[in-house]
C-alpha cells in the first residue's frame, strides 16, 4: 500500500476514537458503582436488573423486586430520548448528549442529600441509556461503554483469531482496545466505589471532569465538520 493510499483512507470520527470509548467506559463502571452501593440496583447492567426483579417477584418479595423496574424504565427512555436527538442533531449529537449527562449529573451530585434514591437512580439510569445509544462503535466496531460482556467477548476471540490463524489484518489491535475497554470499566468501577465510599456528597465529580474531556473532543470534530 502505497502512501498516497494510506493517506487516502478516512480517519474515523472523532467520537469513535479509543481515547474516548476509554473514558466512557470509565464513567460507565464508575456510575455503576455508585448506584449499587448508594441506591441498591445498577445504572447500566438492565440484566442484572430485571434479573433481580424476577428473583424478588417469583419469592414473594414485590416491595423489593419493585425497586428495579424505574431504572429499567428510565434507560428504555433514555433511549428513546437519544434516538430523536441523534435525528435531530446529526453530527452534533454526541457533544450535546455529553453535555446533558454533565448536566444531569452535576444536579444529581449537587442535590445529593436531598434528592430521593429514586430520582437519583432515575437521572443515572437516563443518563447511562443516552451514552451508550450515542456511542455506539470504537473505530468502527460497536462496542458498549456501560458493560463489558461484548467487549470481553470481542477481546478473547481476537486473541483466538490471531494465535490460531493469524485472522484478519488488525486483530490483535482490535483485541488490545476490547482489553483496555474491559479494564477501563473494572477501573472506573474500582475508583467509583472508593469514592463513593469516602467522598459521597463529591463522587459525581470524578465521572463528570471525564465527560467534560469527552464533550470538548467531541465539540472540536463538530466545528471541524461545519468548516
Amino acid at each position: 500500500m502505497s502512501s498516497q493510499d494510506i493517506a487516502a483512507i478516512p480517519l474515523p470520527p472523532r467520537d469513535e476514537a479509543v481515547s474516548i470509548a476509554l473514558l466512557l467506559a470509565f464513567v460507565g463502571g464508575y456510575l455503576d458503582a455508585y448506584t449499587w452501593i448508594i441506591h441498591g440496583v445498577m445504572a447500566n447492567a438492565q440484566t442484572a436488573n430485571l434479573v433481580l426483579l424476577w428473583v424478588y417477584g417469583t419469592a414473594g418479595n414485590w416491595g423489593e423486586a419493585i425497586r428495579f423496574v424505574p431504572p429499567i424504565l428510565a434507560f428504555a427512555i433514555g433511549i428513546v430520548a437519544a434516538a430523536w436527538l441523534r435525528r435531530a442533531s446529526g453530527e452534533r449529537a454526541s457533544a450535546i448528549n455529553t453535555l446533558i449527562e454533565i448536566l444531569l449529573l452535576v444536579a444529581i451530585g449537587i442535590l445529593h442529600n436531598r434528592l430521593p434514591d429514586l430520582a437519583g437512580t432515575l437521572g443515572i439510569s437516563f443518563v447511562a441509556a443516552m451514552q451508550t445509544a450515542i456511542f455506539t462503535k470504537v473505530e468502527g466496531v460497536a462496542y458498549s461503554s456501560v458493560m463489558i460482556t461484548g467487549n470481553m467477548r470481542q477481546a478473547i476471540e481476537g486473541v483466538f483469531l490471531a494465535l490460531c490463524s493469524g485472522g484478519p489484518l488488525g486483530t490483535i489491535r482490535r483485541s488490545g482496545i476490547f482489553t483496555g475497554l474491559c479494564i477501563a470499566f473494572g477501573l472506573g468501577a474500582a475508583v467509583g466505589a472508593f469514592a463513593t465510599e469516602n467522598i459521597p456528597d463529591l463522587a459525581l465529580g470524578i465521572p463528570v471532569i471525564a465527560l467534560v474531556i469527552v464533550m470538548l473532543r467531541c465539540e472540536i470534530q463538530s466545528k471541524d465538520a461545519i468548516t
